[in-house]
């Protein structure tokens, strides 16, 4: 997930960034995970632990970083930056400023460390002149609370704007895809929604990531 050049001409196509649901057996797992990365250009998979204790999560993230990084995507660990190496996965997804700082603090510079629930612009450049490998706007909060998509979209545009590191933009719909690629994210992230598309998750992905076409070459 390297950084871009500001206002590169032309712009990289965006590129999928999926959120697993939370996962307690990697085994029933791991196909749907396996359908999503072979129908899309997925650059990262976040996962998301059940809580169970230190083993059995490292055993979970074991299982299926193999699968997520055979097809040349990012395995990172929602949270548990302490787990990261022992796992084998690439980073860690931190969410708010105290725990950014624990993982950039544990991680960098060898593996990837993004960072979500930023409720602030000032809090989002702080992350950058920190080292943050992206930013994410959008996401749920514990409450299942977000911002409007007028919003996140304004926020996306302005880092899209001023900043070289890459923008996660959070889609809680197939309808917030579209309008995320126009505001400038680098990548666009696919939470539970996507899992439990009644179509499939193949069909899911592959009409998700038709939608990551850029305003100029859409027909």
């Amino acid at each position: 997930m390297a950084s871009r050049p500001k206002h590169p001409d032309p712009r990289p196509a965006p590129r999928l960034y999926l959120v697993t649901p939370v996962v307690a057996d990697a085994t029933a797992f791991s196909g749907s995970l396996a359908a999503a990365l072979a129908a899309g250009d997925v650059a990262a998979v976040l996962l998301r632990l059940a809580k169970a204790d230190e083993r059995t999560q490292i055993n979970i993230a074991k299982a299926l970083a193999s699968v997520v990084q055979d097809k040349d995507a990012a395995l990172l660990i929602d949270g548990h930056a302490d787990l990261v190496a022992r796992a084998g996965a690439d980073g860690a997804h931190a969410t708010g400023m105290a725990a950014f700082g624990e993982a950039i603090e544990r991680l960098k510079p060898d593996r990837i460390v993004g960072v979500g629930g930023l409720t602030t612009r000032h809090d989002a450049m702080v992350a950058a002149e920190a080292g943050t490998d992206y930013v994410m706007f959008g996401e749920p909060g514990t409450s299942g609370e977000r911002p409007s998509l007028e919003a996140i979209e304004e926020r996306v545009a302005w880092w899209a704007e001023v900043f070289e590191c890459p923008c996660v933009g959070y889609a809680a719909s197939h309808e917030e895809i579209a309008p995320l690629v126009k505001a400038g994210a680098d990548f666009v992230a696919l939470g539970d929604w996507l899992w439990h598309d009644p179509q499939g998750i193949a069909a899911a992905t592959i009409r998700a990531a038709g939608e990551l076409r850029l305003p100029e070459s859409a027909a």
